[in-house]
């Protein structure tokens, strides 16, 4: 349905250098990171890729094909006030050819990101990164799209694709699918909490809406230290929120994306006092890297010792 959609939506598609990609775990959480997008004008599928070392996106969404793309970040894009777009879509995992993957991967991420070149390390050395470099590809064909423009969330969004009027009365025909209640309990209070509402003033809030789909939009958030809890503000009325497992990620990167952030808050949903609101049960760390080819070392060592334990394990698997 991407050829249909208007010219500005598919512009969004391909420009941004970034987009919130939400998978459902078999908890029933939705868990969004963020990714780059892969698109060409009017294809009928937007792609995204995750390292071997760390392939639980596309485990995942293997295992829950309903995923959710938001595109809510302009940063390198070069556009000028663009929509904020939702997709829902269909997800369909390709590791059938590692190595096709891993060649793809390779042309299309500095064609994509030229700025980067100076951060992958040199041919012989990439044997030692097989698992970033060797990447499964998870292809999204859109089903249900949301357009917000100007990114302004207040205002009603444009619709496009399958079951528009269930959408637009808020009523779904189809039969609801598993959806996971909130845990309950107390509050995890982490230190990166308090980067929310001053250095991120917006993060991008997640559920799981009643067809089962993925919903995401980026809010603005404050932190309530008193209570321990992050409190979601001017959250429109159109939206699908319930009580439930919810997941509030934050994230940034430079112009040329040399240089990236991220972490997310998974917690439970429930509205309290006039606003919803998170409660935090657990911060998790991203994949981050610094603007020098000696920070990302530094910063990743650790994980990196994790993801290639992960990564053998994957191919042995394939094998």
């Amino acid at each position: 349905m991407t050829g249909s959609l208007p010219g500005e939506v598919q512009s969004v598609f391909d420009r941004f250098i970034t987009t919130e990609l939400t998978t459902i775990d078999g908890r029933g959480h939705p868990i969004t990171w963020p990714v780059t997008p892969y698109y060409r004008p009017a294809e009928p599928c937007i792609d995204v890729t995750t390292g071997l070392g760390y392939p639980k996106k596309a485990n995942d969404a293997r295992a829950n094909p309903l995923v959710a793309l938001l595109f809510s970040d302009p940063t390198g894009s070069g556009l000028n006030d663009p929509p904020m777009v939702l997709v829902q879509g269909s997800a369909e995992v390709d590791d059938h050819d590692l190595d096709a993957n891993r060649e793809r991967y390779q042309r299309e991420s500095l064609e994509k990101l030229p700025g980067t070149a100076k951060l992958h390390p040199p041919a012989p050395l990439k044997r030692f990164l097989d698992w970033y470099y060797t990447r499964i590809y998870i292809h999204i064909r859109p089903e249900r799209v949301y357009v917000w423009s100007r990114g302004d969330i207040a205002g009603e969004p444009d619709l496009y694709g399958a079951h528009m009027e269930e959408v637009r009365s808020g009523h779904f025909e189809e039969p609801a699918r598993f959806h996971a209640d909130p845990v309950g309990g107390a509050s995890s209070w982490h230190p990166r909490i308090t980067e929310l509402g001053t250095r991120y003033p917006t993060a991008v809030l997640s559920i799981a809406s009643p067809d089962g789909f993925p919903f995401s939009v980026r809010v603005p958030v404050r932190v309530d230290e008193a209570a321990r809890w992050i409190r979601i503000e001017g959250a429109p009325t159109e939206i699908p929120f319930a009580p439930g497992l919810a997941c509030l990620t934050a994230h940034s990167h430079g112009e040329s994306f040399t240089w990236q952030q991220n972490f997310q808050v998974r917690g439970d949903l429930f509205f309290a006092e006039g606003s919803w609101t998170l409660v935090p049960h657990r911060v998790v760390g991203g994949f981050e890297a610094p603007a020098s080819r000696l920070g990302l070392v530094r910063a990743n060592a650790r994980k990196a010792r994790r993801y290639r334990r992960t990564a053998k394990r994957e191919l042995a698997k394939r094998r």
